[in-house]
């Protein structure tokens, strides 16, 4: 009495006793042998499933698979309203639509598509997928490993010839009958497997398992299943009466994160898109001024620089576009072209309002200061500079001193501060240059000028005809600003 030992064989005992009354001879209590009439079964099963296995190798993990689950589901208007948020789609219809109008387009479709998703579709869809993957799980179960036992000469999907299985000992096959349970035991057996397994056969452009040959099988599987006498057959090879197999059930729920994944490709397309249309017109607009968008003008404060800053995960200069092709224009035309025409108006002009010829001096000062500022700045960055040296120091001590990062980061901002802050003094002077050169352009048209009152003296002062030049200074001021704006404000 209270001996576990003994109830325990007592109970193996009993679950003998059942198992040789059992209509499936699956077990020889004399010897301790699983049978071949286990085999059989097996066997049965694998000659179905065998074809599917090659399909299905890694169904399981498939994106596709999840994917195809949930279109199923769609109507034919559902399912056309997902191609339309797809990328090829969403890139052809941004051809005809301004960017503006196309988020505003692809964000009305995405919120529609949500809505089919209610509560109890997407209950049926996560049940579809869970069912799925459990004929999956079953039919990826090594039946040949656990076959070849009983017959050694079996060959791999091979149903050609007749197979010869032996009586094996129980042990040796108490672990594959475990773990075929695992995968037996979720399998609905009463689920539409005429819809799944057809749904398979467009998932995959051909039958992955006959659905007349799985018809014939499940009501063989199901009386087995109804039996248990596969869970009392491993209870008696391992002698542990308690034994109870734990089904695999994956429970994966793939609606919301198939939802999820699409908003963030679409969001990621449409800030993609427009990055490629902004940088589109950042090359067209530095062709109008430069003839080339490749330009490479400052010394330092440069996207080569950023290397370094990069490997130790640090934002690096982050106006080093806008800066180059500053000191570009700087360089190469404000200097010259315009310095040129802007002497001849400040100096031989008869202004009738001094405010603007003031106005106008003040501008082209300020340019000036920029230009010598944007020369000096990028000099305190070269590597023989003080700066320069500290910051190289730091990026030395950087993986083991926290102060140098912090300082490193400083020193960044700093610099990218006074990049952007003359980025903006730059802008705003060449708007105001600008806009007296387009007022200098309206009062030369005039019969009765109202801004300057000795045109001819000017024009005859200058190299080449002085509405020329300033039609063509406007111009490149027009597009230095745009492009200058494209960086500041990140349109």
């Amino acid at each position: 009495m209270g001996d576990p030992e003994a109830e325990k064989k007592k109970l193996i005992k009993s679950i003998a006793r059942d198992v040789t009354r059992s209509r499936f001879k699956f077990y020889r209590v004399k010897g301790a042998e699983a049978t071949p009439a286990l085999a059989r079964f097996f066997y049965e099963i694998y000659k179905v499933v065998a074809p599917a296995q090659v399909l299905l190798t890694n169904a399981s993990s498939s994106g596709v698979l999840r994917s195809f689950v949930i279109e199923s589901f769609l109507s034919k208007e559902q399912r056309e309203l997902a191609e339309r948020l797809a990328d090829a789609a969403i890139r052809e219809r941004a051809q005809k639509l301004p960017l503006r109008e196309l988020t505003e387009s692809v964000r009305n479709d995405l919120l529609t598509f949500y809505s089919v998703f209610d509560a109890d579709r997407t209950n049926q869809i996560d049940a579809a997928y869970s069912t799925l993957l459990s004929l999956v799980s079953f039919v990826n179960f090594d039946y040949y490993f656990l076959l070849k036992k009983f017959d050694s000469t079996l060959v791999e999907r091979g149903f050609a010839s007749k197979p010869n299985f032996d009586a094996i000992s129980a042990d040796y096959v108490a672990d594959d009958l475990a773990d075929f349970l695992e995968v037996f035991a979720p399998l609905n057996l009463d689920a539409d497997w005429r819809r799944i397994l057809g749904a398979l056969k467009e998932y995959r452009n051909l039958d992955v398992i006959s659905i007349e040959s799985w018809n014939k099988l499940v009501p063989a599987i199901r009386e087995v299943r109804q039996s248990q006498i596969l869970e009392q057959v491993v209870r008696i090879a391992k002698r542990d009466p308690y034994f109870n197999s734990s089904p695999r059930v994956s429970g994966e729920r793939i609606v919301e994160p198939f939802l999820d994944k699409l908003k963030n490709q679409v969001e990621m397309l449409i800030q993609q898109m427009s990055q490629e249309r902004r940088n589109a017109k950042i090359e067209e607009t530095a062709k109008a001024i430069f003839g080339t968008s490749v330009i490479v003008r400052t010394k330092n404060y440069t996207d080569k620089a950023n290397i370094a800053f990069a490997k130790k995960m640090l934002g690096g200069y982050t106006h080093t576009g806008a800066l180059n092709y500053l000191k570009a224009f700087l360089i190469d035309y404000f200097k010259k072209d315009i310095r040129e025409i802007n002497d001849i108006l400040i100096i031989r002009g008869q202004w009738t309002i001094n405010v603007q010829s003031q106005q106008l001096s003040d501008a082209y000062h300020g340019l000036l200061e920029v230009s010598d500022s944007l020369l000096a700045f990028d000099d305190t960055l070269g590597d023989d500079t003080e700066i320069g040296a500290r910051m190289r120091s730091a990026l030395a001590k950087s993986e083991r001193d926290k102060d140098a990062v912090k300082y490193l980061r400083q020193i960044l901002k700093d610099s990218n501060d006074k990049a952007l802050a003359m980025l903006n003094k730059a802008a705003l002077n060449l708007i105001a240059i600008g806009r007296q050169y387009r007022s200098l352009i309206e009062d030369f048209g005039k019969l009765r000028h109202e801004v300057l009152l000795n045109w001819k003296e000017i024009d005859s002062a200058a190299p080449r005809p002085v509405k020329d030049m300033l039609v063509e200074a406007y111009k490149k001021i027009y597009y230095m600003v745009q492009l200058l704006q494209y960086f500041v404000k990140g349109e």
